[in-house]
């Protein structure tokens, strides 16, 4: 079962994400949530947004990172590192823990398609998301890009994309999350404050592969040394991959430009696209 029936929603802290989790978890009070306790953190305070959830039945802890109490799911927003204390309680009082991502996928699960990279994946998520709804495929954009998936769970219209912009912090929290289509640019040091090393970094941005199965799509950027170090972990669960480049990389299933026109080449088989001069976004990796 992704999510229980019913259960005793735990959230921790009280950024946007969190404030997020809340609304989803006040709307649904009496239904399918029992209830809604969030822990604000140490430096945390009421608000208006605090007292109108209040008033709707969440009830809010402030000033503290000590949890108490028993619930079914945690809900850790993405500035709580995985290596925290505060995490740690979290895990302690709950049957289940997870970012707010890995939550809105339990909850609908189905056309995900997660972007990732240290650099260039607002870019990306908000073409990917572009192209779809011109192709006449109803998608939003959700994620690191603005959006929190959970805030758009409730109204998706039947066969309709996420086209996801994950960051490392989203990723590291997940354990079910299958995107249909998984895209990681690059992996350069970042965010090691949060991870601790490098190593755990790279780590969590591989997780956007972890639960793809044949029948579904990896696209790998195979000009960056890390996403190319990422290309067995993209392979090792049967996904189709492609590789993503400036030039030909040779592979079956390839991305790139030949003679100013966008190729993709997929299985053996090429795609001409578009020539990159009819394209608005310049850049030697367009032309």
């Amino acid at each position: 079962m992704l999510l229980p029936e019913t259960f005793d929603l735990l959230v921790l802290g009280l950024g946007s994400t969190g404030l997020a989790v809340a609304r989803w978890g006040a709307a649904h009070l009496g239904e399918r949530v029992r209830s809604v306790t969030v822990y604000g953190g140490a430096a945390s305070a009421p608000s208006a947004e605090t007292d109108a959830l209040g008033a709707a039945g969440v009830r809010f802890v402030f000033g503290t990172e000590l949890v108490e109490g028993d619930y079914d799911v945690c809900v850790a927003s993405p500035g709580i590192s995985e290596f925290s204390a505060f995490f740690a309680r979290g895990r302690e009082h709950a049957l289940a823990i997870m970012g707010e991502p890995e939550f809105a996928w339990r909850l609908s699960p189905e056309h995900w398609i997660a972007v990732t990279g240290t650099n260039g994946k607002t870019t990306t998520t908000s073409l990917v998301n572009h192209i779809l709804n011109e192709s006449g495929r109803a998608s939003v954009a959700v994620g690191n890009i603005g959006l929190a998936p959970i805030a758009a769970v409730d109204d998706r219209a039947p066969g309709s994309w996420f086209a996801a912009e994950l960051s490392s912090y989203q990723l590291a929290t997940t354990s079910m999350l299958h995107p249909r289509v998984a895209v990681l640019m690059n992996i350069t040091p970042d965010h090691l404050a949060w991870h601790g090393t490098l190593d755990a970094y790279a780590a969590a941005k591989r997780k956007i592969f972890a639960n793809q199965e044949p029948g579904d799509l990896a696209v790998v950027c195979v000009e960056d040394a890390g996403a190319r170090a990422a290309l067995s972990a993209a392979r090792s669960t049967g996904a189709a991959v492609c590789e993503l480049s400036h030039d030909d990389s040779g592979a079956a299933s390839a991305a790139f430009c030949d003679e100013g026109v966008l190729v993709v080449r997929l299985n053996g088989v090429e795609h001409r696209l578009v020539p990159t001069a009819e394209l608005r976004i310049r850049g030697a990796h367009n032309e």
